[in-house]
């Protein structure tokens, strides 16, 4: 059975729909960032979305060929992720979703190395005959973050994020969204396919302790 990230740790990938406090490990992702609204067809986060399934999907495919990656094991594709901020904003104006910058990502098996990575590019962009340069090596270290399930339009998680704001205060934190660490979504279910009411997006922001 392929190995699934989000059922070897449900506390990432599976929290309740009320705030909590996580502290969250170093891990590697495959990335791409841009600027844009989201929606927009044929836009660059959409864009951006096909590219790094031309990748992992290379990587995850990669037993069949000539390429072995050393410790490779079978796997679930882990859900698609976004960091997102806009400039001279505080928290987000949705609004104004053509300001949105982003960093689309998904999570590598950690077998995954540097090296491997190179391969896939390489690979994809030789297949799919497309440009795969932009596509990077990501590690990441979120640290402490608070968390939550946010069940809903995406437009609604104004309340999801208030709520998890005051949770924090009343946990000696506050919120620490600065150059590097930033409002952080995970997708788990595809809008293509789900009503938007039922739509379960995982919401992170980092947090710090008071002084």
């Amino acid at each position: 059975m392929a190995f699934d990230y989000k059922k070897a740790y449900r506390e990432l990938y599976l929290p309740k729909s009320e705030p909590s406090i996580i502290e969250i490990p170093p891990m590697n992702f495959i990335a791409l960032r841009g600027k844009g609204d989201p929606n927009e067809e044929n836009g660059a986060y959409k864009n951006a979305i096909a590219l790094l399934y031309g990748v992992i999907y290379t990587i995850k495919m990669s037993y069949k060929g000539a390429h072995k990656i050393e410790g490779f094991f079978e796997f679930v594709v882990s859900p698609l992720e976004g960091f997102w901020w806009q400039e001279n904003t505080d928290g987000f104006d949705y609004n104004r979703k053509k300001d949105m910058h982003f960093i689309a990502i998904i999570r590598l098996p950690d077998f995954v190395t540097k090296k491997d990575f190179e391969w896939a590019i390489e690979e994809a962009t030789k297949k799919k005959k497309q440009d795969f340069s932009k596509v990077e090596f990501l590690t990441y270290n979120e640290g402490i973050c608070v968390q939550c399930m946010h069940i809903g339009s995406y437009d609604n998680e104004p309340a999801t994020i208030e709520k998890m704001h005051k949770f924090a205060e009343s946990k000696g934190y506050k919120i620490d969204i600065a150059n590097t660490r930033y409002h952080h979504e995970i997708y788990l279910s595809d809008p293509r396919k789900c009503d938007k009411a039922k739509l379960k997006t995982i919401i992170r922001h980092p947090i710090k302790k008071k002084k």
